[in-house]
């Protein structure tokens, strides 16, 4: 059984209605390990579903937190913004509502795409609505029993004026500059580093609760059953066992059913994007991976395992596996060991499986295409030329594979290795052949007039002429890079061939024989 069936049954066990949270603090650019949790809450939402179980799921956008501290990729002018809530510092490039809305916009935008189905939650606005005041009197009220809890689970010391409410200085905007003077509720006392004193309302977002003191909050405000998390919080003294012992002693709840995961690492030769030098974002990998594709990364392993994600060559393995497992999926009798897989591509559409396959291009075929034709009108042209496509096609696919076609196009100017890249020269480049290769030519131009325009006759009959001449199948494929390409290596060249026109490749074939 799939793992995220296995979870839905353990919820649908507990209680009658679920609520799955997800979220993240966007201080920057989001790196492509967040989508893993989305994702994986996603999943669980569905199978839930699927189960007839009642569910709901939240995204919470942690925009209350502080800015930290000056990132490098920010100006030196965000130096004063240091210590700020998110929400409420400036747009870096001034298109959008603050700091908070300027990271995470995008990262939603992404998501859609994913089609993971939440409500999505800016925490500045709930401390803004008074939803969190009544847990934040709790904590001030226990403030001595929340103090030993957080240093019997962790093991560290805390300062001794520890109070679990940060107020925001309404001079100067910072959260980290105050030290709590009194409390006589709804009001904070508080008096701050650049001098100024005054009270900080909890009924309103004039300040914040400690984060690990807020995580068990949440749980409690908004009724949380169930959250995936990284597996740093899930340590032996981490966040998640402080927020048990804080649900449990502090704010009377049972803490939400976790699904810890590991980390997504980074592999090969394609964590840079080529214009940035920034490492690959979650806007990047939804930009070079299909949606459906990078939720099946994600969700045919378990949660605790961790995943390779190679933006290099290995995007083009992720799609072939995913691929493989869509034809499985359609074809039918497929054996047990691989039900878990056929689960997980069933969970990765971001509306559920057609009742028929999907058009499938190959992605390697796509490298190429995009390469040669003119736009997606062009690489739609050329797939009909070559039978791929005809005009009985779905509307549905058409725009599968215009996003697969947005993607590879994406990955070639960002991340793809110089060996896939290539440009079909007009006219015959100046090179010096010799009689070896010229005999060769002039055996593939007789050979391939008279066989089928299709990869791999063309891939047999060039692989077949080079073997019989001096040359070499090497160096004969060199020799056709070097007078279609003007380099030596590219694409495949039987499907390569395919694609373009028959009188074309003959005619430059016959001229560099000559």
């Amino acid at each position: 059984m799939h793992w995220a069936d296995v979870i839905a049954r353990d919820l649908i066990s507990r209680t009658g209605s679920n609520l799955i949270s997800t979220g993240i603090t966007p201080s920057g650019t989001l790196h492509v390990g967040t989508l893993r949790e989305a994702i994986t809450a996603e999943a669980v939402r569905k199978a839930v579903v699927k189960a007839e179980g009642s569910v709901r799921m939240i995204y919470l956008v942690d925009s209350i937190d502080p800015l930290r501290k000056r990132y490098p990729f920010l100006p030196e002018n965000f130096e004063a913004e240091v210590g700020k809530p998110l929400a409420y510092i400036p747009c870096p490039c001034g298109e959008h509502k603050n700091y908070a809305h300027h990271y995470i916009q995008p990262f939603l935008d992404s998501i859609q795409e994913l089609g993971i189905h939440c409500d999505v939650l800016w925490t500045h606005e709930q401390y803004e609505q008074g939803r969190f005041a009544d847990v934040i009197d709790t904590a001030i009220v226990n403030k001595e029993r929340v103090a030993d809890i957080l240093k019997e689970v962790s093991g560290r010391d805390l300062p001794k004026d520890f109070f679990p409410y940060s107020p925001r200085c309404e001079e100067c905007g910072r959260l980290s500059h105050t030290k709590v003077t009194a409390y006589e509720k709804p009001y904070v006392g508080y008096q701050c580093a650049c001098g100024h004193s005054g009270k900080a309302d909890i009924r309103k977002a004039d300040g914040k609760m400690p984060w690990r003191v807020e995580w068990a909050a949440k749980w409690k405000v908004f009724g949380v059953t169930c959250e995936p998390f990284g597996k740093d919080h899930a340590a032996a003294g981490g966040s998640y066992d402080t927020g048990v012992r804080l649900a449990k002693e502090i704010f009377g709840i049972e803490p939400p059913r976790p699904v810890p995961y590991e980390f997504v690492q980074l592999k090969g030769k394609g964590q840079m994007h080529k214009s940035t030098g920034s490492s690959v974002t979650g806007v990047d990998a939804l930009r070079i991976t299909p949606p459906q594709v990078m939720n099946y990364i994600i969700l045919r392993v378990n949660p605790e395992r961790h995943i390779d994600y190679d933006s290099g060559m290995g995007i083009l393995e992720m799609v072939d596996e995913y691929d493989r497992t869509e034809k499985m999926f359609y074809a039918g009798g497929a054996e047990e060991r691989d039900a878990d897989l056929l689960r997980a591509y069933e969970l990765s559409q971001p509306e559920g499986p057609r009742s028929k396959q999907p058009l499938q291009i190959p992605y390697r075929h796509l490298v190429s295409l995009v390469q040669i034709a003119d736009g997606f009108d062009g690489v739609m042209t050329i797939l009909r030329r070559m039978e791929m496509l005809d005009d009985s096609v779905a509307s549905e696919d058409v725009a599968i594979l215009k996003q697969r076609t947005d993607c590879v196009k994406y990955w070639l100017d960002a991340f793809a290795p110089d060996q896939v890249k290539f440009e079909v020269c007009s006219s015959m480049p100046e090179c010096q052949l010799s009689e070896q290769e010229r005999e060769f030519l002039g055996k593939l131009y007789e050979s391939m007039r008279g066989v089928e325009w299709e990869g791999e006759t063309l891939h047999d009959a060039i692989y077949g002429c080079a073997k019989e001449c001096a040359v070499g199948p090497r160096g004969g494929f060199q020799t056709l890079y070097r007078i279609f390409c003007d380099q030596k290596q590219g694409p495949r060249l039987g499907f390569f061939f395919s694609t373009l026109d028959r009188d074309f490749v003959l005619g430059r074939i016959k001229e560099a024989s000559d």
